[in-house]
């Protein structure tokens, strides 16, 4: 990761590790490629403490900073994920869900840490660049929805 020139950096409290490695069980080409430990005591961790790890979720990388309290996430930024079926629609959200997450509406749902992720299946995505009354229909289903279900955006865009 040290050649990227762009890092997404996501603030935690105290649990990037963990974040990090529910992340690489969770999604394919995901890994942790360092946990680097603070040098000193510092605001948000203590000497020998886990500081940042660096990883990567679906290909992109990332840095997960342990910065304590200070600052909480939105669902100003999310992570999104396109599914290919409803079995991996199922899969991702269940696997954030299940682990201690939240649901919300319209494939968005949060996990245990904060992080607002998009489940979001590629059927609702061709619907709505369809444009027109196909993409209000898939729309419309949509927000009705909080899991994605792929058998009824593709029977609304449809008609």
């Amino acid at each position: 990761m040290q050649n990227a020139k762009n890092i997404v950096c996501i603030w935690y409290d105290t649990e990037a590790e963990e974040a990090a490695n529910f992340y690489a069980r969770t999604f394919p080409d995901t890994h942790v490629t360092a946990v680097h430990r603070a040098p000193s005591d510092n605001p948000s961790t203590k000497a020998g403490a886990v500081l940042t790890v660096e990883f990567t979720i679906m290909g992109i990388p990332c840095i997960g900073l342990n910065g304590g309290p200070a600052f909480k996430h939105t669902e100003a930024f999310s992570m999104q994920v396109a599914t290919e079926d409803q079995a991996e629609t199922d899969r991702y959200w269940n696997a954030i869900v299940g682990n201690g997450g939240e649901e919300s509406m319209c494939g968005w749902c949060k996990d245990k840490w904060g992080i607002n992720w998009q489940i979001t299946p590629r059927a609702l995505s061709e619907a709505m660049q369809k444009g027109g009354e196909t993409a209000k229909r898939a729309f419309d289903a949509m927000m009705e929805m909080r899991k994605i279900d792929v058998a009824k955006i593709e029977a609304a865009a449809k008609g």
